[in-house]
């Protein structure tokens, strides 16, 4: 709101420079009275800091409020973070500090939700965007992103069950027997049958011999 306010304001007073009234003077002078012209240095500020933070990503169209789906994820963010205290009190200060297993056990459904929604947050925007920003969400949404994964993970020590761990294996399996199965079928197609030699028999070349020799005396 203060941002929308920001720019009518602005909008106004450029407006008044280009017109020939009797604002005409008051609007220049606000705009270029001083040396380093401060009213439009903080105006380039604050319109380069909104659109590096991509904030209009993470509003309604016509920029009136959140949107639905940034609502709801800042919902699941709340709601996540409230488990994540709510848990560590009931645990209490006698455990190790390193043993958050309260807050994996009882946090792990809202944890998966925000996680899952986030994801569905950056296909939605990757394929709806055309800005130059369009891949990312807001400054909000992704630092409280960030802010939650690194809780879960380094300081809680949590970790998600991955849904892909039999197609994974499976896949995995498949690929390590395959050179088995390449030697294997590389051997029986390439072996051949022996030549087996037959060597005359001694008792069969002695007749013979004898014979030449009688037919020849």
């Amino acid at each position: 709101g203060h941002y929308r306010r920001l720019l009518a304001q602005y909008g106004s007073i450029a407006r008044a420079v280009g017109n020939s009234s009797e604002s005409h003077n008051c609007a220049k002078s606000i705009l270029t009275s001083d040396r380093l012209q401060i009213v439009v240095t903080l105006s380039e500020f604050f319109n380069e800091t909104w659109e590096a933070a991509n904030c209009a990503n993470c509003l309604k169209n016509n920029s009136e409020g959140l949107s639905n789906s940034t609502e709801e994820f800042l919902d699941l963010f709340n709601k996540s973070l409230t488990c994540f205290e709510h848990n560590l009190q009931v645990q209490g200060i006698d455990l190790s500090p390193n043993n958050y297993t309260e807050v994996c056990k009882n946090c792990n459904e809202t944890y998966t939700k925000l996680n899952d929604l986030y994801n569905h947050l950056q296909r939605m925007n990757r394929q709806g965007g055309e800005s130059e920003h369009s891949a990312h969400l807001c400054i909000d949404v992704e630092d409280a992103m960030n802010i939650t994964r690194k809780l879960w993970s380094r300081t809680f020590n949590c970790s998600l069950p991955c849904s892909d761990t039999v197609p994974v294996i499976a896949v995995s399996s498949f690929i390590l027997f395959l050179p088995i199965v390449f030697y294997l079928s590389s051997f029986l197609h390439s072996k051949q049958k022996k030549r087996i030699l037959i060597l005359p028999k001694r008792i069969q070349s002695n007749a013979n011999l004898v014979n030449i020799q009688e037919k020849y005396s």
